[in-house]
């Protein structure tokens, strides 16, 4: 057991993981940029041979979908059965829910809207096959068929070769079922969050092979259509830092200082430590502990924090959010395919489900995307090669979007239970009360990877 004065030297190991882990972390982004350049060139050069290496991003693809059923099954019953948690905890928990729900659904609203407008993908067209919808009488027929098909053989056939929609029906039930169990459900809780700790292991070792699948799909698609999918790609990645901007300014801080009189900015240089932590790992996970320490003093009551944010990180998910509904929009404008108003509205609603716990392990995203898309319009998921490329561009985004909504929702919570000392929120963000890393102790060691169920994180819902 380390002293509070060794602490400082071994916290970025405990908020950031070992150095030698984010070395190979910046390896892997490295390696994807490296990639994409050299597909890009390939495909100028040799668009015809380019095109021969799709297999290189559909391969890549095909292990994403792999992983979609046992992702989508563990994060859902954790997040279920940390509502159940987190909701006894009395006003805060109930208070925190209610308004991390909200956020989330209003960011993947506002990724919808952007989407529908900017709409990078129009004119790629670069899928080969048409989707038929139905119509007339057979649309009645169609979606009674639909909602009956939702309903697996078995319990089990749904994590082997059933649709998602049915691998989120039955991860429902179970994380309702383990709710109704009580305390005698933990145990299985805990299971569930040791299963999601291999699942998401084996995705970050897939996630590796991110740069030859990141190769062959950018080098194909460039191969094809030339500049048009680079003007296409950039306008994606412009239009989503601008959005994630703009949420985190305008939504964000026009309510916390509408509800708090706090500058947003002022907030930002705060936690400006932490937002570095972030960019160098692109996962807003690892600065949990951090942020946890930091809130405590900027005057937020140490029940709040310990409520709040935790919590914030299964289910305040707004950069995933826009993330999710915008890349979802382009693949399907990019495929000559794009979503009706109906599906887009289905889509969102699975995306609010399944998102909880897509933000923390690199790939968890994509294999969320890859689950929505399939859930509602199959032809589209080989498209989400075309993100593969962009996809590490973006997590920077996402995860400082949700870091800031995380912090963000620990004030306005603080304000809204009168649980927060304002003459110190005052010193602390006018630098008058600094923040001291030798106070980091053992309260702020939680690293984010305890499964549910760990003694003294019962309301975490370990979402990576």
């Amino acid at each position: 057991m380390s002293s509070p004065a060794e602490r400082p030297s071994q916290e970025p190991a405990t908020a950031g993981g070992p150095t030698k882990k984010k070395d190979r972390t910046h390896l892997l982004y490295v390696s994807v940029i490296v990639a994409v350049v050299l597909g890009i060139i390939i495909g100028f050069v040799a668009p015809d041979f380019a095109q021969q290496l799709k297999p290189l991003g559909t391969a890549f693809i095909g292990l994403i979908k792999m992983m979609i059923a046992p992702v989508i099954f563990c994060t859902i019953v954790l997040g279920v059965g940390s509502i159940a948690k987190a909701a006894t905890v009395g006003k805060v928990g109930g208070l925190a829910l209610g308004y991390f729900i909200l956020m989330s659904t209003f960011a993947l609203a506002i990724g919808l809207i952007v989407g529908n407008i900017i709409q990078p993908g129009a004119g790629l067209d670069i899928g080969a096959t048409e989707f038929e919808a139905g119509g007339g009488e057979e649309e009645a027929g169609g979606t009674v068929e639909f909602l009956l098909s939702i309903i697996p053989t078995t319990l089990f056939s749904a994590l082997t070769f059933g649709s998602i929609l049915q691998t989120l029906f039955v991860a429902l039930l179970v994380g309702f079922a383990l709710q109704k169990m009580g305390p005698s459900g933990v145990p299985i809780l805990r299971g569930v969050g040791y299963l999601q700790t291999l699942v998401f292991r084996i995705l970050v070792m897939i996630m590796w092979l991110a740069p030859i699948g990141a190769f062959g799909a950018i080098a194909a698609v460039v191969g094809e259509t030339g500049l048009d999918a680079i003007i296409s790609l950039g306008t994606l990645m412009i239009a989503f830092y601008i959005t994630c901007a703009l949420f985190i300014v305008v939504i964000l801080g026009g309510l916390l200082k509408l509800v708090t009189g706090i500058n947003i900015f002022k907030l930002m240089r705060y936690l400006a430590r932490e937002y570095l932590l972030i960019v160098s790992t692109s996962s807003s996970e690892v600065a949990l502990p951090r942020l946890i320490a930091k809130m405590e003093h900027l005057g937020v009551a140490k029940p709040v924090v310990g409520v709040t944010v935790p919590t914030g990180y299964s289910f305040n998910l707004d950069g995933t959010a826009i993330y999710l509904t915008m890349a979802a929009l382009f693949v399907a404008e990019a495929l000559g395919k794009p979503l009706q108003l109906g599906e887009q509205i289905s889509l969102l609603v699975f995306m609010i489900i399944a998102s909880k716990g897509a933000a923390g392990v690199t790939g968890a995203g994509l294999a969320t995307l890859a689950g929505g898309l399939q859930s509602h319009r199959p032809d589209l998921v080989e498209g989400v090669g075309l993100i593969v490329g962009i996809d590490r561009f973006m997590s920077e985004a996402r995860a400082l979007t949700n870091f800031t909504g995380n912090a963000v929702a620990t004030v306005l919570i603080g304000k809204w239970t009168q649980e927060i000392d304002p003459e110190q929120v005052d010193r602390v963000l006018a630098g008058d009360d600094p923040f001291d890393e030798t106070t980091m102790d053992e309260d702020h060691g939680y690293t984010g990877t305890e499964p549910v169920g760990t003694p003294g994180h019962p309301y975490k819902a370990h979402a990576h």
